[in-house]
């Protein structure tokens, strides 16, 4: 095995040809352009023309020279072949019989070609990969695929895979103990005793501490939310969300922690101190978040499923109950009703159109009409099965089930105030009033007399305003609080999954807008950030270069369309051309007729 990370297979891959490119990977590296066919004609015989131009392109490809440009893959040459109208492929195999010619071909092209060595940018690429293994915390076979690419794009013949893959371990080992040491130096004396107390398995017990606080909650119940919501309040008092860990990459800390949430205690407790404090410390900052994480997580679900669907789908069963006494509480009215409309209307003869004064002329007549059908008290009983089983007529469809959702109370009474002292909300201004609103839930839960000025009557639409000021059981001048707290729950749970109210103190239900750096956070992390991703420190320069290179390549496909076809596609290039092509070095032509 060449280097530890690198399988003998993957070491044999680098800067070779381990299959036949694709017809996308001929198109783009293996293309001979206007100053490459020159180049190539250059050469005085076939076999020579070839054998450049493999050595040309496959360095384009590779990254290197090859060793013996004779074992190009046949697809190779006879693409190159192709486009230098030759016959015969084959002739390849007499390229480099005279001891030197593919040697100082390789020299030429190097030269000509502004191919720089390894050596030149050793330490410009240190410092990239430093930037990318500290932003990012990639593995060691990532950054070497990324060095490599880095090389390639710059234009550097590519090392022996060993040094390279030196260069990307020293430079990763270096970057992870810089992590360590980072963490390690944030914590006091007290913190460190108290991470290391988390490895300790008490007795009686089967897990360490830290293995136990990393169960989240099994069930979706009100009684699972209190233990959830307990279980963050007890990794949150160990105090590591108070170490300012801002300077760190997220990805780093979340790669450290993973190590630890994955990994075993005892295998923690051999690394060095900086290294298993620093580890520690990124996975309590890890699971402080991710314990309110779940705990909200278990809200939305509980909430979603438990109060509000379970609600609905009683309400639709009592709702099924009811139909059959609405049936024939309706069809008897109905039948009255028609009675009222044939006795007391006008009567039309539609073949001669004689109108006929009402059967009845008087109240008591339609009366005894109605009574022949439906007797008056059974009458009296369906009007008031209606009144009894119908929502009134300035209610709304949600009604029903939201007053069969106060009955649930008792599922969020256990959890209400844990929500309010664990969970630090924040919202922004829409979110606002309901926020406040939560908060104020628990200074009214179990009060017998709750006043209108107490709540935010502002937050009460649809039927929400009856259930909560005009329930028929309230005392003058009162609130039903309970009916209130579910109208902010219902509230709380769009507002959470819109992020118009949000936790600081969570990752997944968090304000994305503070994951965004500005101000002194960005002016320290922008070297770093830039150099890892391998950007100037302007934007207009970097989006300048791209549309310079976007417009010459378009001009070069176009030039090269057959004249057949060039007045057409130079019209379309005057058409569509993007607005920045055209205040390049070559401006295209400002109108969009045929040129």
């Amino acid at each position: 095995m060449a280097v530890e990370f690198l399988t003998d297979e993957q070491a044999a891959r680098y800067g070779s040809f381990h299959e036949a490119p694709s017809r996308a990977e001929l198109e783009r590296y293996f293309f001979l352009d206007d100053a490459d066919r020159e180049a190539v004609q250059a050469k005085r015989r076939s076999h020579d023309r070839l054998g450049f131009a493999v050595q040309l392109t496959s360095v384009r490809f590779l990254g290197r020279f090859m060793p013996d440009p004779r074992l190009v893959p046949a697809e190779v040459a006879e693409y190159l072949a192709g486009q230098l109208d030759m016959e015969d492929a084959s002739c390849l195999k007499l390229y480099g019989e005279r001891d030197g010619t593919a040697r100082t071909h390789a020299g030429e092209i190097q030269e000509t070609g502004s191919w720089r060595d390894f050596t030149e940018v050793r330490e410009e690429l240190a410092g990239w990969l430093d930037a990318r293994a500290w932003t990012t915390g990639d593995g060691p076979k990532a950054l070497f695929d990324a060095a490599a690419g880095w090389l390639r794009e710059g234009r550097v013949l590519l090392p022996g895979v060993s040094r390279l893959a030196r260069l990307v371990g020293s430079v990763r080992e270096a970057a992870n103990q810089r992590l360590w040491d980072t963490l390690y130096g944030m914590l006091g004396t007290g913190q460190r005793a108290v991470l290391d107390s988390l490895l300790t398995v008490p007795p009686g017990e089967r897990v360490s501490e830290l293995d136990r606080l990393r169960r989240g909650p099994v069930r979706v119940s009100g009684p699972q939310m209190k233990r959830a919501l307990e279980h963050a309040e007890e990794i949150a008092a160990l105090g590591m969300g108070a170490v300012d860990v801002s300077g760190i990459p997220p990805r780093r800390l979340a790669e450290l922690s993973r190590y630890r949430v994955d990994g075993k205690a005892s295998l923690l407790r051999r690394h060095s101190d900086a290294r298993r404090l620093a580890t520690l410390l990124a996975t309590t900052v890890y699971l402080t978040s991710r314990a309110v994480d779940d705990a909200l997580d278990l809200l939305e679900v509980l909430i979603a499923t438990k109060l509000l669907a379970k609600a609905e789908r009683e309400s639709a069963k009592e709702k099924l109950k009811t139909l059959p006494r609405v049936e024939r509480a309706s069809a008897k009215l109905a039948t009255a009703f028609q009675v009222v409309f044939d006795t007391t209307s006008e009567q039309v003869d539609t073949d001669t159109g004689e109108i006929a004064p009402p059967k009845v002329a008087s109240l008591e007549a339609m009366w005894a009409a109605i009574e022949q059908v439906v007797p008056r008290h059974e009458l009296a009983a369906a009007i008031a099965a209606l009144f009894e089983v119908t929502p009134p007529l300035d209610s709304d469809a949600d009604e029903a089930w939201r007053a069969m959702l106060i009955n649930r109370f008792g599922t969020v009474r256990p959890f209400l105030k844990l929500l309010v002292t664990v969970v630090d909300f924040d919202a922004t201004p829409e979110g606002e009033p309901v926020l406040a609103a939560l908060l104020s839930l628990p200074e009214l839960m179990g009060r017998k007399k709750v006043g209108p000025a107490e709540i935010d009557t502002a937050l009460l639409g649809g039927s929400w305003r009856r259930l909560v000021l005009a329930a028929p059981h309230l005392e003058p001048g009162t609130v039903d609080w309970k009916a209130y707290t579910f109208c902010v729950l219902e509230q709380l749970h769009r507002m959470l999954r819109s992020k118009q109210v949000f936790a600081r103190n969570s990752s997944k239900w968090g304000d994305p807008r503070a994951k965004l750096l500005a101000g002194e956070a960005w002016q320290q992390a922008r070297p770093t950030v830039l150099a890892s991703l391998n950007l100037r420190g302007e934007a207009g320069g970097h989006l300048a270069a791209r549309a310079a290179l976007l417009d010459g390549t378009y001009r070069e496909v176009a030039a090269r369309v057959p004249d057949t076809h060039r007045s057409s596609s130079t019209t379309t290039a005057a058409c569509t051309s993007p607005p920045w092509s055209r205040s390049s070095n070559r401006p295209l032509s400002s109108t969009c007729g045929p040129r």
